[in-house]
């Protein structure tokens, strides 16, 4: 069960109105890996979290707080919005400064949200669940976590030196700080599974069924040997179960394809047609 608190997690007041800035500052709310996506990623991870105990409850934990913060960034959205003069078309033909303003509006925070934020990115596109995560596999799920917060920090932060509003940078200060610390919590759970399953997911799959003579091993498949200076083409495997090797000049391991015809009824391109020599006539042809 959830409740609203009215008051905001932290202060979401710009000194003065930007509608250029709303509109940029929609990317971390309705983007890819923004505020909507990592709330829906961490409390679909936590109602699929088959048991109860502390990894259920972080994730219910941090996705609850994402919810805050989708508040945050509507709230400062709207202010954004909020008292921004109007520009006559007209006025902007003239001005060609006013004009290069006007087109950095998004028109739909006016037509379609009447000055208020939308569940899309600084672009129009409409946020989608396709963005999100939740695999029952909670150590793949928290790789996938940090990576969202990490790329989410670097947005914001981004973001933050877009603009020169201090009371915007000090709201982007404070997400930044809960990345950080998201960012840290999803590491530390990391490591714990790690301990206990070993790295690689899923960790209950049966080794004997995997092709182990390739398990560590490095391909080369560009020019020069710079890869073959890292850690991962030398030495123990990270997982501890191998010894990673590297193949300067990999070899097929398969033959050439032969598919056969497709079906008359599927109208692909003929046999004959593909034929390397037009010299001899098709036999299938009269």
């Amino acid at each position: 069960m959830f409740y609203h608190v009215k008051e905001l997690q932290y202060h979401a007041k710009p000194e003065r109105p930007d509608p250029i800035y709303a509109k940029k500052l929609q990317e971390v709310l309705g983007g890819q890996f923004g505020e909507i996506s990592v709330a829906m990623q961490y409390l679909f991870q936590g109602w699929n979290t088959r048991g109860d105990g502390k990894y259920r409850d972080l994730l219910m934990d941090t996705g609850t707080e994402e919810m805050a913060h989708i508040e945050m960034l509507a709230t400062m959205i709207a202010r954004l919005l909020d008292g921004a003069p109007d520009v006559e078309l007209e006025d902007a033909a003239k001005n060609p400064v006013v004009a290069a303003i006007l087109s950095g509006e998004n028109p739909q925070h006016k037509i379609v949200s009447g000055l208020g934020a939308m569940p899309s990115d600084s672009v129009g596109n409409r946020w989608t669940a396709d963005y999100i995560i939740a695999s029952g596999n909670l150590l793949a799920d928290f790789r996938a976590n940090l990576n969202a917060e990490s790329q989410g920090r670097l947005q914001v932060a981004r973001l933050y030196e877009m603009t020169n509003d201090r009371g915007v940078k000090d709201m982007l200060s404070w997400l930044l700080a809960r990345d950080t610390m998201h960012q840290n919590q999803w590491y530390a759970a990391i490591r714990e599974l790690e301990e206990k399953e070993n790295i690689v997911v899923p960790s209950t799959f049966p080794r004997e069924l995997e092709k182990q003579e390739v398990a560590y091993t490095l391909f080369n498949y560009s020019k020069g040997h710079e890869s073959a200076e890292g850690r991962w083409a030398h030495g123990p495997s990270m997982d501890g179960c191998g010894v990673f090797n590297y193949v300067d000049k990999p070899v097929a391991y398969g033959d050439v394809p032969h598919l056969k015809p497709a079906p008359p009824y599927v109208f692909d391109t003929p046999p004959w047609a593909m034929r390397n020599s037009d010299d001899l006539p098709d036999p299938d042809m009269k």
